[in-house]
């Protein structure tokens, strides 16, 4: 492998690539228009198209795409190769300002949730300029926005730079506020860590529930899981070793911060974490490595499961965002500092970030609600549906103060005390981690733990930035109207606090006693996915994302019904699968059982003078085990003919009930049946199979 530095970043037009590249007019102009989200005259896109051409060609490139991240939740790109005919039958290599600004893919081949009809295709990407192209499987990529021929977002980034704006725009107010040098912006990061699995190809691809479906859809219990507790930060096997050594050195090469590798709780998962950076950017990184983590795997002879809940009865993959704000000064604005009663600034705007986690505890729902998530939430791996906030005994010690108004006695910060006197003493935080809270503070950020292993970590960061911009707004207007801002910022503190604590919570989240105390303090519990959809749409969601100018009322309109109809397609696909295999698998599996059991008890009985217990116990379990089946497949198949486009209510309450029990059925008779027969890889075998 090549030196670290000098592997970073070799394959991102990068600022130091640009600087070194572009006449300095050209990078200033660049500069400029990336910071100011101006226009590029036609002239300077052309210079750096032919720089950006020459660079990518150097690197091996032969093709350019506008890669983008339309509402499918994966990436997207139309490849076009450079070259140009020229005389004599040869051919240039060429690339234009107008290329490199403006593209035009189908607009109505992708979800558009009725913003385009199927004749109305023309859509546009439109370069990004605050995102670096890339170079990836010889092709230059171009970060874009996509949208219609009419302007509505038909992607995820567009709303997310919108957000990032909106958010900029109300923490400089409150920064003015406090007397300190105007940052010119203040942006907000993210650092998402993923959790996914690792399996053998060989088996992954005898099962056609995760080809199809990304989650096993039949599965007895393994008689080991991870009760054993040995696989969280254990040694790491050969192969995935290998694996993640390839895949760190592809990301570094993209430029994407990876940080942290290691096993995760459950046999066969993993995690890596990156250094958090601006949200867009952590957005595009996310995206990619979630492409890499898949195409590596495979070259590794594996199957990246980035399921929320590939295998039942076994922890799920989550992703959570690491949130937090930060000046262009280098300042995070979340850092309490060593004393953060006396910080005020701070203090404001975690009260911020309090008010908006509870005025939008909907939205946020909303924002990682999915079929696939609902496998996971509220699970002993994931928060509950339940929005909350766990922030530690010192900082709600310091927010009881601020509301009573009483003295805050400062304790002082004291060393770990471990009993052993060769280890070094070091500090001990101000708060423990909570890994039961949906959304806890770590220190200087907040851990988002409600999202999916398969996200965008678009759309949760979309609704933090725009509601957390919302109350900045509200704590700007009413503080720069006042006359003596000590003492409004003191009353908007008490009226804050007591109006929005009931959002904290320090204590366990899967207790049941907390259902029962999130209830008494009026707290949402949106159970399901198709609970928290229609959040997206209600008026206060309208109002608060057209006053920002994030989302128009069409644009929300559009992904509420690309959210439920995508819930529908999920557990229809499911549905299906289920019941293609026990037709094509478990029943042929089961009746050559049975016969094998009779074969056997009729040899035995001839013979005379045989126990024969076992054989008849065993054909009677079968013999109602398969009644049953037959009739909970007949049963799914009914109501699986019954249901209709987008009605989201009939598949979690009716379809998803029957896929249950189905499989319910379905395991027990795995249980039952030789492994030689049984058409499925076990449990056992996929958690087991890479060594």
């Amino acid at each position: 492998m090549k030196n670290i530095p000098e592997l970073f970043g070799s394959m991102v037009f990068s600022d130091a690539v640009m600087r070194e590249r572009l006449p300095a007019g050209i990078y200033g102009a660049l500069k400029e228009t990336a910071r100011q989200s101006a226009h590029l005259d036609l002239e300077t896109a052309n210079v750096i198209a032919e720089t950006m051409k020459d660079w990518a060609v150097e690197k091996g490139a032969t093709h350019f795409a506008h890669w983008f991240q339309p509402m499918t939740g994966i990436t997207a790109g139309k490849l076009d190769s450079f070259i140009a005919p020229a005389e004599d039958g040869r051919v240039i290599m060429e690339f234009s300002g107008s290329s490199l600004v403006r593209g035009e893919p189908d607009a109505s081949s992708l979800p558009s949730g009725g913003l385009r009809a199927t004749f109305e295709a023309r859509g546009y990407t439109v370069w990004d300029t605050s995102s670096y192209a890339f170079i990836k499987d010889g092709a230059l990529m171009i970060p874009t926005v996509f949208c219609s021929y009419s302007g509505e977002a038909l992607d995820k980034k567009t709303p997310l730079l919108r957000s990032m704006e909106a958010i900029d725009r109300q923490a400089r107010r409150i920064l003015a506020l406090f007397g300190e040098t105007p940052a010119r912006r203040v942006v907000t990061t993210a650092g998402p860590e993923q959790e996914y699995f690792l399996i053998d190809k060989a088996g992954y691809l005898k099962r056609p529930d995760l080809v199809y479906t990304g989650r096993t859809l039949f599965g007895a219990r393994p008689p080991k899981g991870q009760e054993m507790e040995d696989h969280y930060f254990g040694c790491l096997k050969p192969r995935v070793s290998a694996f993640m050594k390839e895949l760190d050195e592809e990301l570094w090469k993209l430029g994407v911060y990876a940080k942290t590798k290691h096993n995760e709780t459950a046999p066969a998962q993993h995690e890596l974490a990156p250094v958090f950076t601006a949200t867009n950017t952590a957005t595009d990184h996310n995206q990619l490595t979630m492409e890499l983590m898949k195409s590596i795997a495979d070259k590794h002879g594996l199957a990246c499961l980035l399921h929320e809940k590939p295998f039942a009865g076994v922890n799920g993959s989550g992703k959570h965002i690491n949130w937090s704000l930060a000046s262009d000064t280098g300042v995070n604005l979340l850092e309490p500092g060593e004393t953060p009663y006396e910080n005020a600034q701070f203090l404001l705007f975690l009260m911020a970030v309090i008010k908006a986690v509870d005025e939008y505890q909907d939205l946020l729902r909303t924002s990682v609600a999915s079929a696939g998530n609902d496998c996971r939430l509220g699970a002993n791996e994931a928060p509950p549906a339940i929005v909350s906030m766990f922030l530690g005994d010192e900082l709600t010690e310091i927010l009881e103060a601020l509301e009573s108004g009483a003295e805050y006695c400062n304790k002082e910060k004291c060393d770990m005390e471990i009993g052993v006197t060769v280890l070094p003493h070091f500090p001990k935080d101000v708060a423990d981690r909570n890994r039961t809270s949906p959304f806890a503070f770590t220190g200087n950020r907040f851990e988002f733990r409600m999202p999916g292993s398969s996200f965008s970590v678009a759309e949760p960061n979309i609704v933090l930035n725009t509601a957390v911009a919302e109350v900045l707004r509200g704590f700007a207007d009413e503080l720069e109207a006042a006359d003596d801002f000590t003492g409004a910022l003191a009353a908007l503190a008490r009226k804050t606090i007591g109006k929005h604590k009931r959002i904290i919570f320090n204590g366990n989240s899967y207790s049941e006693e907390w259902q029962a105390e999130a209830a008494r303090r009026g707290l949402s519990s949106l159970k399901t996915a198709v609970d928290a959809f229609p959040s997206l749409i209600s008026p206060k969601s309208v109002e608060l994302f057209a006053r920002h100018q994030v989302y128009s009322r069409s644009e929300l309109s559009s992904r509420h019904e690309i959210l439920m109809e995508g819930y529908c397609k999920t557990l229809h696909i499911e549905a299906l699968t289920m019941t293609d295999l026990v037709k094509g698998g478990v029943i042929p599996a089961v009746i050559a059982g049975q016969n094998e059991a009779a074969k056997l008890l009729k040899r035995k009985k001839a013979c005379g003078g045989f126990n024969c217990s076992l054989e008849e116990h065993l054909l009677t379990r079968l013999s109602n085990l398969s009644a049953r089946l037959l009739d909970r497949l007949t049963h799914l198949e009914e109501t699986v003919s019954k249901a209709r486009p987008a009605r989201a209510e009939y598949y979690r309450d009716a379809v998803l009930p029957a896929m249950t029990e189905l499989r319910a059925v379905a395991d027990e008779l795995e249980t039952l049946t030789a492994k030689t027969l049984w058409p499925l890889p076990s449990y056992a075998e996929l958690l087991h199979s890479v060594i």
